[in-house]
């Protein structure tokens, strides 16, 4: 096992790899910009390092900056999180060329499924389920057209390198085409660096229905079952729960063989997450990350694994400890993701929190960087914390979170706690009727 552990992130993903490092006896090294010099994740950890200026790209993004301070820790591995370089083929090439082990997938796996065309092929080859639509990239408008008259509108057009919303529209209508096809590009083109776009059948009253992978270096592939992230708002979430409302034991059981055999095919290693959509019993893939997701805590509260533990003993060579017969869910879990913004119109929030109180209790879990007296820079994402409950059943999870809800505290910034709250109350939400549609249109109808 190593030694020490540098984590190339900040904020509560940095905390919560800290987290599992320290109970693993492994030490840590924090980078960080100017702007997080007084953060949790540099407080707690054995070590920091400052790798630059406040801006992510001088900072965070800096290769060499993070490698250095590997270099000049001792660190011998370093643990991405998920944002910023996680999912960057060229870092995690560069990161086991200088001598560290990178502690997630092989930089051809990362590469391959950040091509969201690449890994669409990847999985048709598995026999994995696909959304009808374009075999590949679309080179013309016309060749769009001839797709969106095969496949029936409304269609939909997303980068190939896209992700988070950005590069993805959707046609209605042939007369809606040529506006979708030349924003999707534009947008894709200064999101990414590259204007390849692809198309999808839209489909209408999907759910975002995700299923959580580990794989050893000796061929083992495992998962832990699925995630239910359809509550949110321009394509970013906002709530997710394990398992789905929506979904059997039987069909949870039929998708995890399929991919975990198909998997095992690519050889694939580490933690990864592939996402579908959900419609009338019926799954299609549309991407894979290769790195932990946001939305673990409710993974590992029905099935009481500390994935990120996993990932280090993967990456240190260790097989896995355990077979898909010794995995078992128990109850649900829901995840609120609580963000430093303007609950009625989203505007970012940042500043000095004066005061925080994290609710506590029975299967309650907050995942969280912030403190009394710490200001939330302008420079990174939103995200301040991740309130996670656990209950034997899910109106029991529901009664939980809205109990943590209005315990939470946070004092001198504006926060989406008053959003959550509304969601939990909500009659349709507690009968878990909803799509990946149905939080934009709440959200209209409340303001």
């Amino acid at each position: 096992m190593f030694r020490k552990v540098l984590i190339a992130n900040r904020g509560e993903i940095a905390l919560r790899v800290h987290r599992a490092c320290q109970e693993m006896g492994i030490r840590t090294v924090a980078v960080h910009s100017t702007a997080d010099a007084t953060a949790m994740h540099v407080r707690l950890a054995d070590e920091s390092v400052c790798i630059g200026p406040p801006a992510a790209r001088d900072s965070y993004l800096n290769v060499a900056a993070i490698l250095s301070a590997a270099s000049i820790t001792g660190a011998e591995a370093i643990h991405p999180g998920y944002g910023f370089l996680s999912e960057n083929a060229s870092f995690a090439e560069m990161v086991e060329a200088h001598g560290f082990t990178f502690i997630g997938p092989t930089a051809e796996h990362i590469r391959m499924m950040g091509d969201k065309i690449a890994a669409k092929q990847a999985m048709k080859s598995l026999g994995v389920p696909l959304v009808p639509g374009s075999d590949g990239e679309l080179h013309s408008l016309e060749e769009a057209r001839e797709v969106a008259e095969r496949i029936k509108y409304p269609v939909l057009i997303k980068a190939a390198a896209g992700g988070g919303g950005r590069g993805m529209k959707v046609a209605q209508s042939a007369d809606e085409l040529e506006e979708a096809w030349r924003v999707a590009r534009t947008e894709a083109k200064a999101a990414f660096g590259n204007d390849a776009v692809y198309m999808e059948k839209y489909l209408d009253r999907p759910r975002h229905i995700e299923l959580q992978v580990l794989a050893d270096t000796h061929g083992n592939v495992v998962h832990f079952g699925e995630r239910d992230c359809s509550l949110q708002r321009r394509h970013q979430k906002l709530v997710e729960e394990a398992g789905s409302p929506a979904l059997t034991a039987e069909e949870r059981n039929a998708l995890g063989a399929q991919v975990t055999k198909g998997l095992s095919q690519l050889g694939y290693r580490n933690a990864g997450t592939l996402e579908f959509l959900w419609q009338d019993g019926q799954f299609a893939f549309i991407e894979m990350n290769t790195r932990l997701q946001v939305e673990h805590p409710v993974t590992e509260m029905v099935c009481g694994i500390d994935l990120v533990k996993e990932q280090l003993r993967v990456a240190a060579g260790e097989k896995l400890g355990y077979g898909q017969a010794d995995i078992t869910f128990s109850g649900h879990a829901i995840e609120c993701r609580i963000t430093a913004e303007d609950p009625e119109s989203f505007t970012p929030s940042p500043g000095r929190v004066n005061t925080y109180h994290a609710p506590g209790g029975l299967g309650v879990r907050v995942d969280s960087a912030l403190y009394s007296g710490y200001s939330v820079p302008p420079h990174y994402d939103s995200l301040v914390a991740k309130l996670v409950v656990h209950g034997k059943t899910r109106a029991e999870a529901i009664g939980r979170m809205r109990r943590a809800l209005s315990e939470m505290v946070v004092d001198g910034i504006k926060t989406t706690l008053p959003l959550h709250q509304r969601i939990m109350e909500d009659a349709q939400f507690q009968a878990g009727d909803y799509t990946i549609h149905w939080l934009e249109r709440f959200v209209g109808l409340r303001g």
